[in-house]
């Protein structure tokens, strides 16, 4: 009888590096760059969607004076599993802002991509003429949250619908969330992921930091909810 030969496997550590490369982002836009704007607002979508789809929820907002700019998150993914090889072109995508993998460099990226578009919009539009709004929903609402601790924008109105803050914000960089008015944090009632759980405790973490906020509650889910925004425009002073 042989005796089986033990072996060991060693596991090996590769080096990973970064290499910065061009490459093309989307967005939609509701609205015109050349009209005689009086707001300008920047939404980003949730994990799974796309800006033009997500872009679609704004229409109640629609005006002659109102600018209306959905970024799309860089990572694009099949949202349903493949039945074949290829996928069929009528498979479903969505997008994702970041996953826990090199966590750090794609918020960077995504900061960068913001901030890029806000130049771009500016470029064209007299900021010191409109009232900048952004808006974050579902994971968007952390990718919203951290342009405005890390980039450059300089925003009116910030909220936050239907999902929480990153975890890693401190009390200076909360700040910039309400340099110009109190943060809005927008749930629905039956929200799945906005559970009251989660929103009692952002609230709780947002009075340690010392954000002032106002919340805002709808008769809804993990949507957005055509009524809600309109009041929250009607509110907004």
């Amino acid at each position: 009888m042989q005796t089986p030969i033990a072996t060991e496997t060693k596991a090996r550590t590769f080096e990973q590096r970064h290499l910065q490369v061009p490459r093309s982002a989307r967005y939609a836009i509701l609205g015109s760059l050349e009209a005689d704007l009086s707001e300008v607002w920047i939404v980003c979508h949730g994990h799974g969607q796309l800006a033009r789809r997500f872009l679609s929820r704004f229409l109640p907002l629609e005006r002659p004076d109102r600018l209306i700019v959905a970024p799309e998150a860089l990572s694009r993914y099949y949202l349903a599993a493949p039945k074949s090889e290829p996928h069929p072109p009528n498979t479903p995508v969505g997008a994702s802002w970041m996953t826990s993998e090199d966590r750090d460099f794609e918020i960077h990226d995504y900061v960068n991509y913001l901030d890029l578009l806000h130049d771009q919009i500016f470029a064209i539009v007299d900021r010191t003429k409109v009232r900048l709004w952004v808006l974050g929903f579902s994971q968007g609402t952390a990718t919203i949250a951290r342009w405005v601790a890390r980039g450059q924008v300089d925003p009116d109105r910030v909220v936050l619908w239907a999902g929480v803050l990153p975890p890693e914000l401190d009390t200076e960089s909360a700040g910039r969330l309400v340099r110009r008015s109190p943060l809005t944090i927008v749930v629905g009632l039956h929200d799945d992921f906005a559970t009251p759980q989660r929103v009692s405790e952002q609230d709780a973490r947002l009075q340690v930091l010392g954000v002032p906020y106002a919340t805002m509650r709808f008769e809804g889910g993990h949507e957005i909810s055509p009524e809600a925004l309109m009041r929250l425009t009607e509110t907004a002073g």
